[in-house]
């Protein structure tokens, strides 16, 4: 009999959704890991067969899942979560938002919210996050005390604030920033403008260069709101995908974050460069921005993947939540209870968002030579009895409190529902002083 080889870990579980092959759910298998990998997804018995593990978890009632990848957030503003509610966006923004950024925002406010936000992030299942806001460094450290990836967006906007003065300050931060941690292995980065109504053509034409030469993504809020087209149209007689186009910047590395108003033209377009699209169901609807043509999007296979966007808008860091809302819209707004099915749903929520990331071939799935990046869904609970198909619990029954176990890179940093890297009490008297600081007490 042949010696079993020896592995970092084990994990047998009732069930494994590895999200490719497309539709597939396999029972009583088992994932090896090795150095960060994954080197087997065989049958339990099989598995047990050819591999010994120094650690070995039996997960009887979870079903095995890839990391969640959040595709768009502000994590450092997850300590405005609740300031400013049910406004629309520009009031929001300009009465409220931009002016508390203005008075509190510095690299503190944003390592201590971002923090916050991985530990809200990781209990909920989601291993990756695309972020854009200031001090990129401060979010950075935060992503790697916490162990969790991120991808880090070097934010641009033409107007000053205590991190830059310009649209030029901010580009020269941003990238030395990049310069910096570029070998970090849980780190990567994108080059963030902001959005059309506060880029100029100067700032989108610099960004392109530096994105074609770093082989950077962009990422960028688009067509949001009716205002946001309108306001283009007033200005630059252009929609803003037109301005876009006009100006080089649609391609397979743009992440377009929202894309609510958007018409059939408009989506073929998309589809036809190989953009990716940011769909932001909670904070679309909490705005009051729109439904998102998301049924439209996937019939002219436009990559979709899910985002929380901030705790500011949302007011949740849950994919869980994103998912399910995802897949009722479509059904709601297309007349169709086919669309969007659970596994495509699932599939937004991890395989999609790495693709638009350009870690697809990294993470978003559960593939031998891939990361371990595993989350483990306990369906043994009251409101997830009885289980016939796991995957259609995972969008319409289960939610983030039913996260046990996660992963990154083979490193377990949620166990039994307990954070292993980060330290809750700190981060809640953290937030306290800040909740205090921004209230004025």
């Amino acid at each position: 009999m042949a010696q079993a080889i020896a592995v970092d870990t084990l994990i047998d579980a009732r069930w494994i959704v590895p999200v490719e092959p497309a539709g597939q759910v396999l029972h009583h298998h088992s994932i090896a890991i090795q150095n960060g990998k994954i080197v087997a997804l065989l049958p339990t018995a099989e598995v047990h067969r050819q591999y010994s593990a120094h650690r070995h978890h039996t997960l009887a009632d979870q079903v095995l899942i890839p990391g969640l990848v959040n595709l768009h957030t502000h994590a450092a503003m997850t300590l405005l979560r609740g300031l400013a509610d049910d406004l629309p966006l520009m009031e929001w923004l300009d009465q409220h938002i931009w002016p508390a950024e203005a008075r509190h925002v510095s690299p503190d406010f944003v390592r201590d919210g971002t923090l916050l936000a991985c530990a809200e992030m990781l209990r909920g299942g989601i291993t990756c996050f695309n972020d854009m806001y200031f001090f990129p460094a401060a979010t950075a450290q935060a992503a790697l005390t916490a162990k969790m990836r991120a991808v880090i967006g070097l934010i641009v906007i033409e107007f000053p604030t205590a991190y830059a003065s310009d649209a030029d300050d901010y580009l020269s931060k941003g990238l030395a920033v990049r310069d910096e941690l570029r070998d970090e292995p849980l780190l990567r980065f994108t080059l963030a403008p902001h959005a059309p109504y506060t880029v100029s053509d100067r700032s989108f034409e610099k960004v392109l260069t530096y994105a074609e030469q770093l082989d950077l993504p962009i990422h960028i809020h688009l067509h949001e709101t009716r205002d946001e087209i309108e306001q283009s149209l007033a200005q630059y007689r252009l929609r803003p995908l037109e301005r876009l186009q006009n100006l080089g910047l649609l391609g397979p590395n743009l992440i377009a974050v929202h894309a609510v108003h958007m018409n059939t033209e408009e989506i073929a377009l998309l589809a036809r460069q190989g953009c990716h699209v940011a769909h932001c169901p909670v904070s679309n609807l909490k705005l009051a921005s729109g439904f998102a043509p998301t049924v439209e999007k996937f019939r002219q296979a436009v990559n979709v993947g899910l985002g929380t966007d901030s705790a500011a808008s949302n007011n949740r860091l849950d994919l869980f939540q994103e998912m399910r809302l995802a897949a009722l819209l479509a059904k709601g707004g297309s007349g169709d209870a086919a669309s969007h099915n659970a596994h495509y749903a699932l599939q937004m929520a991890t395989l999609n968002g790495a693709r638009a990331l350009g870690m697809g071939g990294t993470i978003g799935s559960l593939l031998p030579g891939k990361a371990a990046d595993i989350v483990a869904v306990d369906l043994s609970s009251l409101e997830t009895t009885p289980c016939y198909d796991p995957v259609s619990h995972l969008v319409y029954a289960a939610g983030r409190e039913h996260v046990s176990h996660v992963w990154v890179g083979g490193e377990l940093l949620l166990d039994e529902r307990e954070l292993t890297t980060l330290d809750t009490r700190e981060i809640l008297a953290q937030a306290k002083h800040w909740q205090d600081k921004i209230a004025g007490l």
